[in-house]
């Protein structure tokens, strides 16, 4: 079974209809591995669809993300959209550069038990971004900064 599959049985489980938009911006996702802008969403589903309108996709997307079956991230300033994945699916996301690159769930577990343990609060990490500098724009900014 396809993720796409998966995502609109999940869809059909919650009482959503399938409708053509819907299947239109999901199979958007499947071209492509990643994180997706509004716009780049649009402009795929538009080629197979002229009628559609921006607001379809993010209405959609809109959708998507309460049922938790896409998730959103901030990458450069822009919102952009990815498919949900079991488990949680977490990011660092450089705020020089705008990469984003994927933390495993494993390095939240303690992070979470603790915030149980120490103040009774059970946070939702289904999707975690955490911002700072990748080691690249790190090693460039550091070697701007030193003087002869």
């Amino acid at each position: 079974m396809t993720r796409n599959t998966k995502v609109l049985e999940q869809l059909r489980e919650k009482g959503y209809r399938v409708t053509p938009q819907r299947v239109m911006v999901l199979s958007a996702f499947g071209e492509r591995e990643g994180h997706l802008g509004v716009e780049q969403i649009y402009q795929r589903v538009r080629q197979a669809y002229p009628y559609i309108d921006v607001a379809t996709v993010y209405r959609t997307l809109q959708l998507f993300k309460r049922l938790h079956l896409v998730t959103e991230i901030e990458l450069g300033g822009v919102m952009r959209f990815e498919l949900a994945e079991a488990g949680g699916h977490h990011h660092m996301v450089c705020r020089q550069c705008g990469k984003a690159f994927d933390l495993s769930p494993s390095y939240l577990a303690e992070f979470r038990q603790r915030l149980i343990r120490e103040f009774g609060f059970e946070p939702d990490l289904e999707h975690f971004a955490i911002a700072g500098l990748c080691a690249l724009c790190a090693a460039s900014n550091s070697a701007g900064t030193s003087k002869p």
